[in-house]
């Protein structure tokens, strides 16, 4: 009879600990950050200096990018002087990131030979962008502001590789 109480309560105790281990989200990330794990955001394509021509021109970029058959989520901002293109690799396909990374810089640099890509697969980019993308709805967020992100997160890009 004992031993049965006491398988009981070390499941228990089990089943706790895991509750608790597994709902535990770290303090500087939210809980936003894990759902673009889990799905596909799909943000708008955005441009930091707002004209149409670079509305058109980055909405055409993130077709012709979503086209490729390993990617499923990508994010386009033009700036200034640069436009960056952050997407997702399908889980399968990560072991071919370099390839596919490779793949994207070449078709950008041949559809647009005039403009001057950014592109990055990395994760945390991504993220940042996606920020920066909700931050410039905001009408009280300025276009300066959007400026001096969008240099911070190329930045950090270059610091990456």
């Amino acid at each position: 009879m004992k031993i049965k109480q006491l398988i009981l309560h070390v499941f228990i105790i089990q089943c706790l600990a895991l509750i608790v281990t597994g709902c535990n989200i770290p303090q500087n990330q939210t809980s936003k950050d894990y759902m673009v794990l889990l799905k596909a955001t799909n943000p708008t394509p955005r441009t930091v200096a707002s004209d149409s021509k670079g509305e058109e021109l980055i909405t055409d970029i993130e077709k012709n990018i979503e086209a490729h058959k390993d990617l499923y989520d990508v994010a386009v901002i033009k700036g200034k002087k640069h436009i960056l293109v952050v997407y997702k690799v399908k889980h399968l396909q990560r072991f071919h990131m370099k390839k596919i990374e490779k793949e994207v810089n070449e078709k950008l640099e041949k559809e647009y030979p005039d403009e001057n890509f950014i592109v990055s697969s990395d994760y945390k980019i991504f993220l940042e962008a996606v920020r920066l993308e909700e931050k410039m709805k905001d009408t009280n967020f300025s276009e300066e502001k959007a400026d001096q992100e969008f240099e911070r997160i190329i930045k950090l890009k270059k610091e990456l590789t």
